[in-house]
């Protein structure tokens, strides 16, 4: 277990002043962009019932809180909650070669956490950094045979959530191994919800940020845990993966800082729509296209595209349209936008929409599936109406860190996000970007939302 002991090592000596001013900037970033995927989906199903099972399992009051209703209650209450609404309008960030969303997982045990524990916007920052870091190395150690079964982010979330919560803890090494184990041993989430528009998904999240806050909290308490749960014989390797590579675990441990490559999502879908859908929006400005001159559209993708989006061929519900490169690409075709709007009032109900994800075609191409996961690249071929084919090509979708939103793009998110939900005015919106910024000087986080 020499990586898994390395990582643990890496965990328990981190600190503040070891951290990049940029990557501290970047996780301020992602904090705010997380606060706004939450209090967009306030009052949206299935926000409501994880709420009615915190408030009726819950204590009445505590210094943890809910976002989207702002209640105090326990932070595992908390960190199920949060972790269930900020993974619901599919705006929440991805890292790509772990194709894990850290930010639902992390921020909402540490948060959670911080909030009961008192401590500050430095410490909320580091223990968050010390989840990314984790979370992105057992992603991309569990590899691309564990998300063709496994939702990564349910997954491996557990132990990102419970690494954030054990930094706040201050764990030494011995605690962080034991606190993995215990994480791991929790760590599920399949991905068939997806041909019945289930609502596990949100379900996911929430139970690994929820575990992730149990596993931080009893593991100080003494109960220990597998030591080798990553690599060990029947471990999560052993069980979930048949390409693992240990060595991804310690890949360059306080030099390369995983946080900062992550992605935010523009458009509200699922983040392997994204390629295609920047590749095709570009075609048609280019060439001038509107899309009833477009008679097909093949998008030319990774497996893992294909693993996911080909099991929703018709879809049923708004959650479930996202998943449907078909009705996204439509959505870029008729409206040249995929905002969570669109998804609302036209992903289900425009004709227009529905008549082109019938000309919606996904093909393997090898050139994209080799670059995955490092690298999400779109490629589109069209044919037109009067006979031509033309293509396109993306290597750096919008959000990517190559093509990455700037803090003023995403103060505009963050002001659409709390505008569809109606969770906050405008004023109210700035006042928490100003905090948000300001988060390393604060002294504590109980009147942050």
């Amino acid at each position: 277990m020499y990586h898994t002991d390395a990582l643990a090592t890496f965990l328990a000596d981190l600190h503040y002043s070891q951290i990049p001013a940029g990557v501290l900037d970047r996780t301020e970033d992602l904090f705010l962009d997380w606060i706004g995927s939450a209090l967009a989906s306030q009052g949206a199903r299935p926000i409501p019932l994880f709420e009615r099972y915190a408030q009726r399992m819950g204590p009445a009051e505590g210094a943890a809180r809910i976002l989207v209703s702002g209640r105090g209650t326990t932070p595992y209450f908390a960190a199920l909650v949060n972790g269930a609404a900020s993974h619901l309008v599919e705006q929440d960030d991805l890292h790509n070669s772990s194709v894990l969303h850290p930010a639902t997982v992390v921020f909402s045990a540490v948060l959670a956490a911080a909030q009961d524990l008192d401590k500050s916007g430095k410490d909320l920052l580091v223990a968050s950094v010390a989840g990314y870091e984790a979370g992105i190395r057992i992603g991309e150690f569990l590899g691309r045979s564990h998300y063709r079964i496994f939702h990564t982010t349910a997954t491996v979330g557990t132990l990102a959530a419970a690494v954030g919560v054990g930094k706040l803890l201050n764990f030494d090494k011995e605690q962080f191994i034991n606190l993995l184990g215990t994480a791991g041993t929790q760590a599920a989430g399949l991905w068939e919800f997806l041909r019945d528009a289930a609502d596990s998904k949100q379900l996911h999240t929430a139970k690994a940020a929820a575990d992730g806050v149990l596993a931080a909290y009893m593991t100080q308490d003494g109960l220990t845990g597998a030591r080798n749960i990553l690599e060990g014989d029947q471990g999560m390797a052993a069980g979930m993966s048949s390409d693992a590579d240990p060595a991804k675990l310690s890949d360059r441990l306080g030099s390369r800082w995983a946080l900062a490559e992550t992605s935010f999502k523009f458009h509200a879908s699922c983040r392997h729509t994204h390629p295609a859908a920047d590749a095709l929006l570009e075609l048609m400005q280019r060439e001038g296209l509107g899309h009833e001159q477009i008679a097909t559209v093949t998008a030319r993708v990774h497996q893992g595209a294909i693993d996911v989006l080909g099991r929703v061929v018709k879809p049923s519900t708004v959650h479930q349209a996202k998943f449907s490169m078909g009705t996204v690409l439509g959505l870029i075709a008729v409206h040249r936008s995929a905002q969570l709007i669109e998804f609302r009032d036209l992903a289900l109900t425009d004709t227009r929409v529905d008549a082109f994800r019938e000309k919606v075609a996904m093909e393997l191409d090898p050139q994209v599936d080799a670059a995955y996961p490092a690298r999400w690249l779109g490629r589109v071929t069209v044919t037109t109406t009067d006979g031509r084919t033309l293509t396109a090509a993306i290597d750096d979708p919008k959000g990517d860190p190559g093509n990455t939103l700037s803090r003023r793009e995403l103060e505009e998110k963050f002001q659409r996000l709390l505008a569809f939900s109606g969770a906050r005015t405008p004023e109210q919106g700035r006042q928490l970007i100003d905090k948000v910024w300001q988060l390393r000087d604060a002294q504590t986080l109980s009147d942050l939302i």
